[in-house]
């Protein structure tokens, strides 16, 4: 609990806190700390001396006078010498920093106190100047920012390897093999690129494009692995996929909207002949309608259990034919123009 009258304490400190996941509840006198102190039994007070009404001196001689809440850990906060370290030891404190503080610094204070270990009476720099309190708060705000994106860096690399071995597992069971979802992957941002370079560089995106085919974890191996046709029943059993796969992810923040519609929606038609939702045109997410390309690309130009791997002509020939029809005139044109790069693309993996 910080109990302070300045209100740009207040938010500085809780901002520094809560960075470090340290929940704070806070006061901004003596009587409001009290109350909460009654109603909540706080790990460690933080408290300021200088308050209107009664001084953090005199809260923290109450406190520590009371048996309910004597072995609460203290620490007081200072910006004048006329309570020096002995005057805090003797209201009972466990700690006192002098301002212009570090907020690391007390945290580090906070940190050892709420631990147990009560270290020796912590005394910062005693400058004067203003402007030094704004300083410290700016170089140790600007270190937890940076301490942050190292940490969201380290987060998103997670991810991304959790997300590639699932979606490999996901084809040794499929196909067999181990690449087809970063081929697709790769050509679809390529031809993303050529449509909307923002959902290129949508994560999102990414990921749903990686992560297309994760309902057919429910599909039973005998339909997955069937070498031949499906027949009527089993291909009903087969398209629910697309649903599963959204079912499975919904509840996964980085695949919200773009991800999604990509796993939901990657089985639809330009002309309202796909699945499950049978919708057409731009009603169709475009994600999914990149994607459909893209997979048409792979499932052409790569081997399956049923036959063998056919020219990159053909798949070219193909998609043309069905711009209108099965895909987006707008994509197909995009393909088009940038056919070396996903002929280049197909060249790297399709032998990996």
């Amino acid at each position: 609990m910080l109990v302070d009258d300045d209100d740009g304490i207040r938010a500085l400190l809780r901002a520094t806190f809560e960075a470090v996941d340290l929940e704070l509840d806070e006061a901004a006198d003596a009587r409001a700390a009290l109350k909460k102190v009654a109603a909540r039994r706080p790990d460690v007070i933080v408290l300021d001396v200088g308050m209107p009404g009664m001084s953090g001196i005199e809260l923290c001689e109450r406190l520590k006078s009371d048996p309910a809440t004597a072995d609460i850990p203290i620490a007081v906060l200072t910006g004048t010498h006329a309570h020096n370290g002995d005057s805090v030891a003797a209201a009972g404190a466990d700690a006192f920093v002098l301002k212009p503080f570090s907020p690391l610094e007390l945290l580090g204070v906070v940190e050892r106190l709420a631990g147990g270990l009560h270290p020796a009476p912590f005394r910062g720099g005693g400058k004067k100047d203003p402007e030094e309190q704004l300083l410290l708060y700016a170089r140790d705000l600007r270190y937890l920012l940076e301490l942050e994106r190292a940490e969201r860096r380290a987060l998103e690399s997670a991810y991304q390897q959790t997300v590639g071995a699932l979606a490999s597992a996901l084809e040794t069971k499929d196909t067999g093999t181990r690449q087809h979802s970063q081929r697709v992957q790769r050509y679809a941002v390529e031809l993303a690129r050529a449509v909307d370079r923002d959902l290129a560089e949508s994560q999102s995106a990414q990921f749903g494009f990686l992560l297309h085919d994760v309902g057919k974890i429910g599909i039973p191996d005998d339909v997955l692995q069937k070498p031949g046709a499906l027949d009527d029943a089993e291909r009903r059993l087969m398209r629910t996929h697309t649903l599963l796969g959204e079912q499975m992810l919904s509840g996964v923040t980085f695949l919200k909207d773009a991800g999604l519609q990509i796993v939901r929606s990657h089985h639809e038609r330009w002309d309202g002949a796909g699945y499950p939702d049978g919708i057409a045109g731009s009603d169709i997410p475009l994600g999914a309608r990149i994607f459909a390309v893209a997979d048409t690309v792979d499932a052409i130009t790569s081997d399956r259990p049923y036959r063998r791997a056919g020219s990159w002509e053909t798949a070219l020939a193909e998609i043309r034919a069905e711009s209108g029809k099965q895909f987006d005139p707008v994509v197909v044109e995009a393909f088009g123009d940038c056919e070396p790069r996903l002929r280049a693309v197909h060249e790297e993996l399709v032998a990996a």
